[in-house]
C-alpha cells in the first residue's frame, strides 16, 4: 500500500517549513496547538501525498491553508486549485484563509475552523 501521509521522502521539506513558519502561521498555531480548539489535535506542515498543508486535523480530515502573497499570482492560484482538488479527492475537507484575515480577525478565523470541524464527520 502506498503511503499518503507524511512521506519520509518529504521529511526535510516539512521540517524546514516548520522552522521557517510565517508570523501569521505562528499566530494561528498558538490557537490550534495542544488541543486548545475543542480538544481537536492539529499538526502543522503536514504531508498529504506530494503536498504539504499548513495545518491538519487527522481525526476530522480537515486541512487548513493560509494564503500569503504568493497565492495571489496567476501561477499560485493555478497551483492551489490543482493541489486542493488532489487533496479533496482523498476525502479531505479544505478551508483557506488569507494572511490578512488572520491578522485582522483571528477570533473569527478560529470560530470558522470550529464550525467546519463540527460540520466534518
Amino acid at each position: 500500500m502506498t503511503r499518503i501521509y507524511n512521506k519520509t521522502s518529504e521529511l526535510d521539506k516539512r521540517r524546514t517549513l516548520r522552522k521557517s513558519q510565517t508570523d501569521v502561521e505562528a499566530l494561528l498555531w498558538e490557537k490550534l496547538r495542544a488541543r486548545q480548539l475543542d480538544g481537536h489535535k492539529f499538526k502543522r506542515q503536514f504531508g498529504i501525498g506530494p503536498y504539504v498543508v499548513d495545518f491538519f486535523c487527522v481525526e476530522k480530515k480537515l486541512a487548513i491553508e493560509l494564503d500569503g502573497a504568493a497565492h495571489f499570482t496567476k501561477e499560485g492560484a493555478a497551483y492551489d486549485k490543482e493541489r486542493e482538488a488532489a487533496i479533496g479527492s482523498l476525502d479531505i475537507a479544505f478551508i483557506r484563509f488569507t494572511d490578512a484575515e488572520v491578522l485582522k480577525n483571528l477570533d473569527g478565523v478560529v470560530e470558522k475552523i470550529r464550525r467546519k470541524l463540527q460540520e466534518t464527520r
